[in-house]
């Protein structure tokens, strides 16, 4: 291929390494409103009395909302499909407050000291309630953290506030219990993840505007421009209509950004006041009110016979959506759903769920999506099998894991048409030297190296949900507008469509101008989550290019007094086959400036039945301490299949950015809460995330397998990155030292204690 599985440059490179980037703050109009929320200190209060009379005299306020102030219209910040299936449980100010940190008033100034002033003289008495901070005990307590009867949700899944349940549900295939009692070997263990930040560069940030004809304008970092003019429209009860989305460049998301987490509060003001207003999260207020990974606690019973062929699996997850339910009936099912099916000879499965609110803060979307915790339960698990069964872990995966062609029942019956894990395994034990170094080696030194290895696999888009369309025009001079709906958040995601564009096109990237998302303009997307991106907006711009050429063909015969079968456009020219007589695309486009009937403008769109999985292995190489417990992640191997590798340079710094994440989160991150619910993880001083220093040597390859229902043979990549460092560290840290952590993160402490 000229343009696809190249690794072009980002169309976005010189603006991005010269500084010159624009991002929401940077549009934003000096004269805008400065707009902060009060939190609340208490995990679970209710507002009795609030004093706004010495905070409305500073000089410089605008105005100062309460709950008073706000329609009484529950609703979820969650950008997600419709009808959402996280619970609309939620208030823009609700005067029940959920947890330490939640929103109490909305301050709107002119300057940002005059609203930390008057955010210091508002005085507000609570009635200060028992919380629910354990969520082992949240399921069925006699405390709800949502009484109201406003509570609903749109979607069967399972909830019930009166039962502190925001989703729950039990899936099967088999007579698991039977055969697991029939199984030669038996591991059933219980693993427990931590909440994690995704810690985006960009904070979360908007601001709103009044356009001369009356409608709301939103300029916002988010992930999903569409979702949240539904969101605002629901949660301000306006219609749809009166309200434009524009997201300019986002400094990340993560799936922080699928939460609409900023956006609601400018919104309120600047409906309310008419005047243009702005809101900036602070980094506290990212790390301790946003829309952090959902803490899991998973329970697995896994069973193989006496030849290691792994025959039922069992799952349970436990998941804590925090105060609010946004994303967590979603997030739970890929716990299972995307760790059960990687082995693909087990003859019965069970999958079965509950996700609890509490009174901490509300979990939301982060890469991986639940697939990260319900990976390194199983991948931990068969680490466990293997052990008790005495057999090399990578073998027994060998033997057990899915294949191409199988049916995997686990996954809602879909078949592996595109699978290239055994190779992924096979080329990750050679790069790490997997058979001279497992499992252990002494250095001699009083440190030991171990070597661990996991599986992974995610998802491309939500089967028969996403739905993604583009549109592309042919301009004067017969180059090309693109216009998508997808948001690029750093991914490049821009660069890989237009580079599908350009190849389905026959034309030069330099010829396609991407246009960036506006709900007023642009083809709908549902956003950029789920790894959708490559899967479901490409094969709209592939199907988007399949008619755009028919219609210059069309055009083109026209203008050459000829049939259009017997023309071909080469990209450059359509050729009267017959004659030899042609006409150029830049022709064409400057003549349909004058007396033109049909214009050359083609927009199509793609919804898949189906979510072909990428499949991906990872090895890790640690050192410990015996003296102190102390691990070093020494060096990482991943060898990914996402099927076609449309840019091989993106897709590996995709590779490389998701593995420092997964690191982070299986070595360092964890959210901390007090005994009354605050959050002590409030600053990068607390909170650790991962330097360059402190990720080892990350090694990166690509096994590439051809599905068929993708855009030239591609799948997804954004999310399965992230999976598999978490269970390879602590399988790694097992094998060196004998310790087996089932609790992230892994730290010296708890490795120290198990050694002793």
């Amino acid at each position: 291929m000229r343009v696809v599985n190249q690794s072009v440059r980002k169309v976005d490179h010189k603006a991005l390494v010269t500084g010159k980037a624009v991002y929401t703050d940077d549009l934003a109009p000096k004269e805008c409103l400065i707009v902060k929320v009060l939190r609340s200190p208490h995990a679970h209060a209710l507002i009795k009395e609030i004093d706004l009379e010495k905070a409305g005299k500073v000089p410089g306020i605008e105005c100062i909302l309460t709950y008073k102030d706000c329609p009484d219209k529950r609703f979820t910040m969650a950008g997600q499909t419709y009808p959402e299936p996280s619970p609309y449980d939620r208030l823009i100010l609700d005067r029940r407050v959920r947890f330490a940190g939640d929103a109490v008033a909305i301050v709107a100034g002119c300057t940002k000291d005059a609203v930390d002033r008057a955010l210091r003289l508002i005085k507000v008495k609570y009635e200060v309630l028992e919380p629910v901070l354990d969520f082992r005990t949240a399921k069925d307590n006699g405390i709800l953290v949502h009484p109201e009867d406003n509570w609903k949700s749109l979607c069967p899944v399972g909830a019930d506030n009166k039962r502190n349940l925001c989703a729950s549900d039990v899936c099967a295939d088999g007579d698991v219990d039977s055969v697991l009692d029939g199984c030669e070997y038996v591991v059933d263990q219980t693993y427990h993840t931590q909440a994690n930040q995704q810690s985006m560069m960009e904070t979360f940030r908007t601001y709103t505007y009044i356009d001369a004809y009356g409608r709301l304008n939103v300029v916002s970092s988010t992930q999903i421009p569409f979702h949240v003019r539904r969101i605002l429209a629901n949660a301000l009860d306006i219609p749809k209509s009166r309200i434009r989305v524009i997201k300019p460049r986002i400094g990340g998301g993560f799936g922080a950004k699928q939460t609409v987490v900023s956006e609601v509060y400018p919104a309120l003001v600047t409906w309310v006041t008419g005047k243009p207003s702005k809101m900036i999260f602070t980094r506290e207020e990212s790390l301790t009110a946003s829309s952090p990974r959902h803490e899991m606690e998973v329970r697995v019973r896994i069973g193989a016979d006496k030849d290691g062929f792994i025959k039922a699996i069992d799952v349970y997850t436990l998941s804590n959506t925090g105060a609010y339910g946004e994303h967590g009936p979603t997030t739970v099912g890929l716990s299972g759903h995307k760790s059960i099916p990687l082995y693909g000879k087990a003859e019965a499965f069970r999958f079965a769920y509950d996700v609890v609110y509490t009174n901490v803060m509300s979990a939301g979307a982060y890469r991986g999506y639940g697939a990260t915790q319900g990976i390194f339960a199983v991948e931990s698990a068969v680490d466990e099998l293997a052990a008790k069964m005495g057999e090399d872990p990578a073998a027994l995966r060998e033997k057990n894991m899915v294949r191409e062609g199988q049916v995997m029942p686990a996954y809602y019956g879909e078949k592996a048409e595109s699978c290239a894990l055994d190779r992924c395994l096979e080329r990750a034990k050679e790069m790490i030297g997997w058979d001279g170094k497992y499992p252990r080696r002494d250095m001699g030194n009083g440190k030991v190296r171990g070597v661990g290895a996991a599986l992974a696999m995610q998802g491309s888009g939500i089967s028969g949900v996403d739905t993604a369309s583009v549109g592309i025009k042919v301009n004067d001079d017969g180059f090309y507008s693109l216009m998508i709906g997808a948001t690029d958040m750093g991914t490049g995601c821009d660069t890989i469509l237009a580079q599908m564009a350009a190849e389905c096109l026959d034309c030069s990237m330099e010829e396609i101008i991407v246009h960036g998302v506006d709900t007023d303009a642009s083809p709908y997307d549902t956003g950029s989550y789920a790894s959708s991106t490559t899967y479901v907006t490409g094969m709209a711009v592939v199907r988007t290019c399949e008619t755009l050429r028919d219609l210059i063909r069309e055009k083109g015969a026209q203008y050459l007094g000829c049939d259009a079968d017997d023309t071909e456009f080469d990209g450059e020219n359509v050729i009267d086959l017959k004659t030899g007589e042609m006409i150029s695309r830049a022709d064409i486009g400057n003549r349909v400036m004058c007396s033109n009937q049909n214009a050359l403008y083609a927009s199509e769109a793609f919804s898949s039945p189906v979510s072909p999985p990428p499949f991906m292995a990872g090895i890790a190489e640690v050192e410990v301490d015996k003296e102190t417990g102390q691990v070093e992640l020494l060096d990482y191997v991943a060898v990914v299949d996402c099927g076609t590798v449309v840019n091989p340079a993106l897709a590996r710094v995709q590779t490389e950015g998701g593995l420092a994440q997964g690191i982070g989160m299986a070595l360092y991150e964890e959210v901390v809460y007090g005994s009354q619910g605050k959050n002590y993880s409030n600053s990068f001083m607390q909170y650790k995330i991962p330097t360059r220093l402190d990720v080892g040597n990350i090694r990166v390859e690509f096994e590439s397998s051809y599905e068929p229902t993708g855009p030239f043979g591609a799948k997804s990549i954004g999310e399965i990155v992230i999976n598999t460092p978490s269970p390879a560290i602590a399988n790694a840290v097992y094998n060196a030292v004998g310790v087996r952590i089932r609790e992230l993160p892994i730290t010296a402490e708890k490795i120290y204690w198990g050694m002793h």
